[in-house]
């Protein structure tokens, strides 16, 4: 049996376990912190009874990822946890742009651009799987349905601004577009900014956007309980750098770090090929979060009594407000009105606050390593929606980017996406050979690798199988 070792345990690196555990290999992860998960944790990070999710907290990738599907995770206790609407997005009149999940209901939401949209994103709710299947992974090779790739890219490619403008009449419908695009972290003026807001709304109506209950540390923990299944270890509180992977590696050891590519140079040292270290230092970080997570004596006071029916929520407004924000954060300034996610997981899961209360997760974006304090600009934000929000607050833990940075070293200035996605790092993450370093042996299987940001467990999957194929042909 080859042992191999994976540096790293979010869910990426426990992807990549899982995969080399399958194929017969005994392997160890090595997580620096006390917990496994990465950005899938859950965290007391308030008063004692309330959970609260570190990083990510709404799953529609992790609740369609191939890979996770293909895992018997339900029999370690992850469930998923809908709310009865998929999303709410909160206008100044007092009401709110509801997403059903039920395509057919675009029409009565959405009035004329109901067909439009249905025409949009039917043919990729339709053949989600088989998407998925092409899409989740490096992008420079021959898909399966070329075609059906084919059309979505003539849409995917474009600036959101046109998007929008070509193909919704109505100024709620541009607001609802505008909060899913925002995920993206791009200005909605540059390429590939209309990509996510087409996945993410196309997923909404083919797998919903749910949370785990208990939190998203759950995903972790299943993910955890089927590798130590498969003979497979985890060490936790390990922090490797070079001499560490040295004193660990052996000769015939396969490695997978589930890292940035800086962190993989630093560990591999001077094994690190010349080529990998130039395109470790060119790639670039992207925007940062700041996160606010919230104990809470009540649920949120919505204005729009909707945003209830709703785990995920968009407070930005019109669709130029959320655009002349994100703008703002992309030429490196924070936003005097930013446009704030929010998660109320715990209006659907229980388990998540003591009975009665309610915890809140919520960020905004803000330039890479900002220094600037945007709690009471959030908090603004939410008030300008929900009046009395503020009298609702226990506690509140406000979570910058250096602190993301210091409780995930992955997350450098807060960036939660694994590097930015300019055109250049979305076609070549890190670089023209995706996860492999140009040493022997060694690989990468971070979100800055192919597909990229998001808990899915795909670049993960994806290194692993590459790592796979190598090792046996040598």
């Amino acid at each position: 049996m080859t042992r191999a070792l994976v540096i790293g345990s979010g869910p990426n690196g426990l992807a990549a376990a899982i995969a080399l555990a399958q194929a017969g290999m005994r392997v160890e992860v090595y997580e620096a912190e006390a917990e496994p998960g990465g950005g899938a944790r859950t965290l007391p990070l308030t008063q004692p009874g309330f959970l609260h999710d570190f990083g990510s907290a709404v799953h529609p990738m992790a609740a369609s990822s191939p890979f996770f599907k293909a895992l018997p995770l339900e029999k370690y206790g992850l469930e998923w946890v809908h709310g009865s609407a998929v999303l709410a997005h909160p206008l100044d009149d007092g009401t709110a742009v509801i997403l059903e999940r039920d395509l057919s209901t675009v029409d009565r939401v959405l009035g004329m651009d109901g067909r439009r949209w249905s025409a949009l994103l039917q043919p990729l709710v339709e053949h989600w799987e088989d998407f998925l299947k092409d899409s989740l992974g490096p992008l420079l090779r021959v898909p399966r349905h070329p075609l059906r790739m084919a059309r979505f890219g003539m849409s995917a490619l474009q600036p959101a601004r046109w998007l929008a403008r070509n193909e919704f009449e109505l100024e709620r419908t541009r607001a609802l577009f505008a909060g899913i695009v925002g995920h993206s972290m791009l200005s909605f003026d540059r390429p590939l900014s209309a990509a996510a807001g087409l996945v993410l709304a196309a997923a909404a109506h083919a797998v919903g956007w749910p949370v785990a209950q208990g939190g998203s540390g759950a995903i972790t923990k299943a993910l955890v309980a089927h590798l130590k299944s498969l003979g497979g270890s985890v060490h936790t509180g390990r922090r490797i750098d070079g001499q560490g992977w040295r004193e660990l590696e052996g000769e015939k050891a396969l490695t997978l770090c589930d890292t940035t590519p800086r962190t993989l140079v630093g560990i591999a040292g001077s094994r690190a090929t010349g080529q990998f270290r130039t395109a470790a230092e060119r790639f670039k970080a992207g925007p940062g979060a700041f996160k606010i997570d919230y104990a809470l004596s009540q649920p949120v006071p919505w204005k729009a009594w909707e945003c209830g029916r709703a785990i995920t929520v968009h407070l930005g407004g019109t669709f130029e407000e959320i655009a002349a924000a994100e703008e703002v954060v992309a030429r490196g300034r924070c936003a005097d009105r930013p446009f704030v996610l929010v998660a109320q997981p715990s209006l659907y899961d229980t388990t998540r606050a003591p009975q009665g209360k309610h915890v809140l997760w919520a960020y905004c974006h803000v330039p890479n390593g900002s220094k600037v304090d945007m709690t009471e600009r959030i908090e603004a934000q939410i008030e300008r929606f929900a009046p009395g929000f503020k009298d609702c607050v226990l506690e509140r833990s406000v979570l910058p980017p250096a602190m993301l940075e210091h409780m995930d070293a992955n997350l450098v200035g807060g960036d939660i996406s694994g590097g930015a996605t300019s055109l250049g790092q979305f076609f070549f993450r890190p670089s023209r050979h995706f996860y492999r370093t140009g040493t022997p042996g060694l690989y990468l299987c971070s979100a800055s690798t192919p597909p990229g940001g998001g808990v899915h467990g795909m670049c993960g999957a994806n290194a692993a199988r590459v790592a796979l194929q190598e090792w046996k042909g040598n």
